[in-house]
């Protein structure tokens, strides 16, 4: 799964990367995003305006919002079946954007955050849905990042890891009308060698830590010493 991840970079890194799209929301360095939280998404119905969307799937025939959060990613594995994301990901698809994400490994009988990146020092653009859900008093638009088995270096780490659109050519077909068994086939594991990832701070696990020490590697000797 994908349960935290960090985007800090600028307009000018996004625009260039992701095409001239239009940015409506601050772009603030967040080095510890995490579920329920407001997050940058590119959707398919406006593919040029990056929005904020809180993360965690509100599936729209939901009674109320008090699962917000709860379903953060989508097994790519029979996602057309599942009631909360069939709907989504035949009509409402989105681009998700990181710097870089999180997983954790149990070592030395603790759980050890690694921050993993691309090779290429390129922002991720993972492959998700969305959803809107209104309520009486409240309109929520919500996101959840699609997942599949890992490659060779996440298996490393987990058994699980975003799906990554690695090209602008891919990222606009998601976004397309293409039929759903051929955007169902962009579902894939990313290759192998295209990731790195060293341990960060402990301190990370906090939802309110949001510091630039975050990126910074620790040493193996001071991996626990900030729990």
């Amino acid at each position: 799964m994908c349960g935290r991840y960090a985007l800090a970079t600028s307009k000018e890194q996004l625009q260039a990367q992701l095409g001239n799209i239009e940015i409506t929301t601050n772009v603030l360095a967040r080095y510890n995003i995490a579920p329920t939280q407001f997050a940058p998404v590119i959707t398919n119905l406006q593919p040029n305006l990056m929005q904020d969307f809180s993360w965690g799937l509100v599936p729209f025939w939901a009674k109320d919002s008090k699962n917000a959060g709860k379903m953060i990613n989508a097994r790519a594995e029979g996602i057309e079946t599942k009631p909360s994301f069939r709907q989504p990901v035949q009509h409402k698809r989105c681009l998700v954007i990181a710097d870089s994400f999180y997983e954790w490994r149990k070592e030395n009988g603790q759980k050890q955050p690694y921050r993993i990146l691309l090779k290429t020092g390129e922002l991720f653009v993972f492959a998700g849905i969305w959803e809107e859900w209104r309520g009486k008093e409240q309109t929520i638009n919500s996101f959840a990042i699609i997942t599949t088995t890992p490659n060779q270096e996440m298996a490393v780490l987990h058994n699980r890891m975003p799906v990554l659109l690695l090209n602008q050519s891919v990222q606009q077909q998601w976004l397309s009308d293409k039929p759903l068994q051929e955007l169902l086939g962009m579902l894939q594991t990313p290759p192998n060698d295209i990731l790195t990832y060293y341990p960060v701070s402990p301190a990370m696990n906090k939802v309110s830590f949001d510091e630039p020490s975050i990126h910074y590697p620790v040493p193996s000797n001071q991996i626990f010493s900030s729990e």
